[in-house]
């Protein structure tokens, strides 16, 4: 068997789930149960490793990294986002990467359907007064015949998409990779942002979306309008949103996603009547955890049976050659 870690099971969700209890019955892997810390400790963990499941995103995979760890053949994310991950780097080092697509997209979409309502009932604020004593009435509005506009049409776009209209809302979207075959109405962006009630962003982070949302998109939304972000964080320039909703140039937002995680004390957004917020937990449920992780180890198995699955980086296309394994032959997707 190859050498297998799991470097960053923390909080744990890896250790305890019924299908890694049932893999490391009949696999040896080293497991850690804390975060790195350091891209040194990273290094320190993993470096003989020819296959590392990575839990956390915020266990970062550079360029170093897969320099300094030469065996490695196989990183095999348990989630879809790959922003923690040099992937030119992987690819130039042989290194397959694979993900977890889709499993999480049902929990996300119903997520991203709770901030929406929070945000129109204004839940938070009408529970705290109420708590408080208060009776505060006409605090909400019905979104039946109201325009979502969702930005990025992947899986957990169309499935949130699918929710809006089950609630009687117009839908209309923008995508980065526009699908002729999708039946949802495709805008210009500036028209999305202009006409919708609801902005919901499903994007990838990358180089192209790094600020997509800034303070000239939020200046062209209704006042009335609410953004919804269960994406990342840094798709939007969160001090221009903080300064939109300080502002009431947008009625509020439901924020999943945050620049810095956790969330700093005292942050901004922690101090605004307007905003709902959740821990990035958005794809954290039982079922969705149990289908992410059990996939995570079957691209393992599947990698190493010579069949790669949900794999991210082009390895054959570009002609890069796989690393040979410990025992000097070429690894399965050679």
């Amino acid at each position: 068997m190859p050498s297998i870690v799991i470097p960053d099971d923390f909080p744990i969700v890896m250790g305890s789930s019924q299908p890694y209890q049932r893999w490391i019955a009949q696999t040896p892997v080293t497991y850690y149960d804390s975060l790195p810390g350091s891209e040194d400790t990273l290094i320190e963990r993993i470096r003989d490793a020819e296959v590392v499941i990575n839990i956390r995103s915020s266990t970062r995979f550079t360029h170093r990294v897969f320099h300094q760890c030469p065996r490695l053949r196989l990183l095999s994310l348990w989630g879809t986002g790959t922003d923690n991950v040099d992937l030119e780097a992987a690819t130039a080092s042989g290194v397959t990467v694979t993900n977890t697509p889709a499993v999480s997209a049902i929990s996300i979409a119903e997520h991203a359907l709770m901030l929406m309502l929070a945000c129109a009932r204004r839940a938070v604020e009408v529970h705290n007064r109420t708590v408080a004593g208060e009776w505060p009435r006409g605090q909400s509005i019905e979104l039946h015949g109201k325009t979502l506009g969702i930005i990025g049409l992947g899986v957990i776009g169309r499935r949130f998409a699918s929710l809006g209209q089950g609630l009687g809302m117009r839908v209309i979207a923008w995508t980065m990779h526009p699908n002729p075959s999708l039946s949802f109405e495709l805008v210009p962006l500036n028209e999305l942002l202009d006409a919708s009630d609801v902005v919901s962003l499903h994007l990838r982070l990358s180089d192209q979306t790094r600020g997509f949302l800034g303070r000239e998109q939020f200046d062209r939304m209704k006042p009335t309008a609410i953004l919804i972000n269960t994406a990342r964080g840094p798709i939007l320039d969160e001090a221009a949103l903080v300064e939109a909703l300080t502002a009431r140039r947008i009625a509020a937002a439901g924020l999943d996603v945050f620049e810095i995680e956790p969330l700093p004390p005292g942050h901004p957004l922690t101090r605004l009547s307007n905003v709902v917020l959740s821990p990035h937990c958005a794809g954290v449920t039982p079922e969705a955890l149990q289908a992410g992780l059990a996939l995570s180890i079957q691209n393992v198995s599947s990698f190493l049976e010579g069949r790669p699955a949900n794999v991210v980086n082009a390895i054959k296309a570009n002609g890069t050659e796989p690393r040979a394994s410990a025992s000097g032959h070429a690894p399965p997707n050679g």
